[in-house]
Formats: structure tokens, sequence, C-alpha cells
């Protein structure tokens, strides 16, 4: 099974970092994130990789065609021009990588890219989030359940304090930092996808999150995998900061290899 990962937008919610590189090259632990989910995919055995490129996409090719050079012992004849290499440490990976548009929205990215994925369920997912998603489960939760599209549904994670107010009370009746468990399931990516749910892409501009899923979801075609472990996106400066922590102290739940 092929994995789709959407590596295209702005990322303008953490310019700081995308300013100079596409969201999915911003690094933790000095990897990008990209490589992080990729990491993931690959404990169960999926090495192919369709990566939808956009903004600053040529860094992204950059990126893989150094990141298997600087993980192998080579010699290099300068004046035969040839390059031998005698260690390889770098994992199975096939990467596609596609320019799918500067501007082209998700649907119109997966739209594009089509022709590379055959005519087998694909997982997709975002190129800024992580989990310590089961994706053999996953996988398997999808092909039993019929649909043509699955959407792993995530709990926000926690933020800020939780307060108990009283009606017409000025005092709070109870504080507690607010748990995962507060609030409905949103969209945490981490996908499965038949490739007739791509006839439902209408073009470029058509947002995979909106048009598309929501007519799934109307015709009983779009199911839920319910994660109930850890995941984080890394929308701002500050997730990425939670994710650099989290790995810096050990406690990074997503590497499960």
């Amino acid at each position: 099974m092929k994995v789709v990962i959407l590596a295209g937008g702005y990322g303008t919610r953490i310019s700081e970092e995308s300013a100079t590189r596409p969201k999915p090259l911003v690094e933790i632990g000095g990897q990008p994130i990209l490589w992080h989910i990729m990491k993931i995919y690959s404990v169960f055995g999926l090495n192919e990789f369709v990566i939808c490129c956009g903004y600053k996409g040529y860094l992204i090719k950059q990126y893989f065609r150094d990141y298997a050079l600087a993980q192998s012992d080579v010699t290099f004849d300068l004046h035969g021009g040839m390059m031998k290499t005698h260690r390889n440490g770098v994992e199975p990976w096939q990467v596609t990588l596609v320019d799918t548009g500067e501007k082209t929205m998700t649907g119109g990215r997966i739209r594009r890219v089509r022709s590379y994925l055959g005519e087998e369920p694909f997982c997709l997912t975002y190129g800024d989030g992580v989990a310590d998603i089961d994706i053999g489960e996953l996988i398997a939760f999808h092909r039993n359940c019929g649909a043509l599209a699955t959407v792993s549904a995530v709990r926000q994670p926690g933020r800020f304090g939780a307060l108990n107010l009283q009606s017409g009370d000025n005092f709070v009746a109870g504080f507690r930092e607010k748990s995962n468990d507060d609030g409905g399931y949103i969209n945490g990516g981490f996908f499965v996808v038949a490739p007739q749910a791509i006839d439902y892409i209408e073009g470029d501009d058509t947002v995979w999150e909106r048009e598309p899923l929501e007519k799934l979801a109307i015709e009983g075609r779009l199911a839920a995998y319910r994660h109930r472990g850890f995941w984080q996106n890394m929308d701002t400066l500050r997730d990425r900061m939670v994710l650099e922590n989290y790995w810096e102290s050990g406690e990074a739940r997503w590497k499960i290899w």
C-alpha cells in the first residue's frame, strides 16, 4: 500500500519557520517532521511514498537527494565522474516527489497524484502531524467497514485549564488541567482511501476536507477510526516546541520505531 503525504501548503501559521522552508521540513530532534511521519508508516511495512510538493517543493527534493548521500559511505571518482556506494544506511523507502502546484488545494493535490497510485487503497495524511497510531489496525478497520474513505478521529490535545463555573456564581467550583477527553473528535489525518474517492474531487480548487468528505459522509461512505492515543499536529511555533520538548525529554510517544 502506498502512502500519500500532503506537503505543499504555505504553513502561514508557523511563518517563523516556513518563511525559508516548507513546513514538512521543519525539524524535530534534528530531523524534519516529514521524516518522523514516514518512520511511523515504515514500522508497519509501508515504504512507498508519494509526496505532494508545492511551496518550496524543490527543498524537499534536495533533502531526499542529500539524505541518502549523508547516510552512506561513498567513493567519488572525480576524473571519471563516478560514485560508488559502499554502505547504505538509509531506510528502504521509495519516494516519489510530485510538484502539485503552489496554490493547489488539498483535494487538487490528491487528484494530481492519481496516476501514481494504482487501483488499490492508499494511505493519506498531512505533512505536519504525528501519532502513536497503529497503522495496521487502521487499514484492517477500513477494509472491514467497506467505506470509500476512513479518517482517523482524534481528540484535540489539551492546552488550557478547565474551569467548573456554576450559573450565577462568580467563584470557581472546580479547576483541572484540560484533558484530551474534553470536546469532540476532530480530523486527525491518517486516512485510508479507495481510489474511487478521488472521483469526488473536481479540480485544483477542491478542498479535500470540504465537498469530497462532506459528500462521502452524506452518502455513508466515510468511516471514522477512533484513535485514543497520542496525536499532535504542528500548526504553530508553540506546537513545534511542544514536540521538540517531547523528543528531548525522551517522551516522544510517536517514536514507535
